[in-house]
């Protein structure tokens, strides 16, 4: 660990929930496993207490105090306030100077500047009993130092949104104790992208592996923009037993120029096809299954096809978290509920709409 505030991906230093929250504790964790994940670090939630233990946090607990999960305008005002309070206040020289030798040891590697995202990762998201995916913010494909340290603060300040405070309170999960680290990633440059889940989230069936993608950043895929292609393969043989080939109309692909993301129009004839090839799909099924087989539990992650790098070595994992709804089940709720919510589907509907509510982040 270069010290308290930041804490790279191949660190030697242990993987812990409180200090890297879920999302980079599971990228810690992934890294040291061998797992493909793009290169980054973490600035540690030592960085937010302080910054917040400075001047914030009895303002903010003195907001926070008494609210009322059904009064959403009152939330939303109360949450304005907070995230003001976070996006006006200084952060600690100590904090900047870490996370300024942080970010050009990152870049150090590369012959050229490279873009990064910078996403939340807060201590009670990804946990096994609790889904708080989507909760909190991801900005991507930033360029330069002055860009990560601005939507770092963008990112302690989602800690606080109306969607986030008012998962909190109708779950009964405390403020206290909470906290939010973040992550800074090279940005990967998806030829495709998608998601994938170790079983079939239509009825929890661990036998299959279900995978959808689409063109270009996963983005689209995760909030439901486009109808990605669907893909349902035997975990054991990775046959594929079920196939759809959705529209993919649109891509998010970077621009050069401005680097940023821009969406593209995707010609016809790319949108009649599968986006994967056959070998591409076979390494994200196996992706997914080294991460199901490391954690020990069925997982959705979320990867990606880095269009810079070679074939064989351009499959890589962006994040992966444990399934939440069918594993917390047991068999005779997963039968009696699949029936109905499978037929409501139909056989050739695309599971994007609930592989987003997992993802989304």
């Amino acid at each position: 660990m270069t010290n308290a505030f930041i804490q790279h991906f191949d660190d030697a230093t242990e993987p812990k929930l409180e200090t890297l929250g879920g999302k980079g504790a599971s990228l810690v964790t992934m890294t040291a496993a061998g797992m493909p994940v793009p290169p980054g670090f973490v600035i540690t939630t030592a960085a937010f207490d302080q910054f917040l233990n400075a001047t914030l946090v009895e303002q903010v607990d003195e907001l926070l105090a008494g609210l009322d999960a059904d009064n959403v305008a009152a939330v939303d005002q109360i949450s304005a306030k907070i995230r003001d309070l976070i996006l006006q206040c200084p952060v600690p020289e100590a904090i900047r100077e870490a996370t300024r030798i942080a970010y050009e040891q990152l870049q150090a590697q590369f012959d050229e500047t490279v873009p990064v995202a910078v996403r939340s990762s807060a201590t009670a998201e990804d946990l096994p009993d609790a889904s708080f995916a989507g909760q909190q913010d991801t900005y991507l494909w930033l360029t330069g130092y002055s860009a990560v340290t601005e939507h770092v603060r963008q990112c302690w300040a989602s800690l606080f949104t109306s969607r986030a405070i008012l998962y909190r309170l109708k779950n009964d999960i405390p403020n206290e104790g909470l906290s939010m680290a973040v992550v800074v990633q090279k940005m990967v440059n998806a030829d495709v992208a998608g998601v994938a889940m170790t079983l079939d989230p239509t009825n929890g069936d661990r036998s299959k592996i279900t995978v959808d993608a689409s063109y270009g950043m996963g983005e689209t895929v995760v909030s439901g923009t486009v109808t990605p292609d669907n893909i349902q393969l035997d975990k054991v043989t990775l046959d594929v037993i079920f196939e759809h080939i959705g529209d993919k109309h649109v891509e998010l692909v970077p621009d050069a120029k401005t680097n940023a993301l821009i969406e593209r129009e995707v010609e016809a004839a790319r949108r009649q096809i599968r986006s994967l090839t056959d070998a591409q799909l076979t390494a994200v099924a196996q992706l997914a299954k080294r991460a199901e087989k490391h954690y020990g539990t069925p997982q959705d992650i979320e990867w990606a096809i880095d269009a810079d790098l070679p074939d064989g070595e351009n499959v890589l994992l962006l994040q992966s978290r444990p399934e939440t709804v069918h594993s917390a089940k047991k068999p005779a709720a997963k039968s009696a509920a699949s029936g109905g919510f499978a037929a409501s589907l139909g056989l050739g509907s695309s599971i994007s709409s609930m592989t987003a509510s997992f993802l989304k982040s």
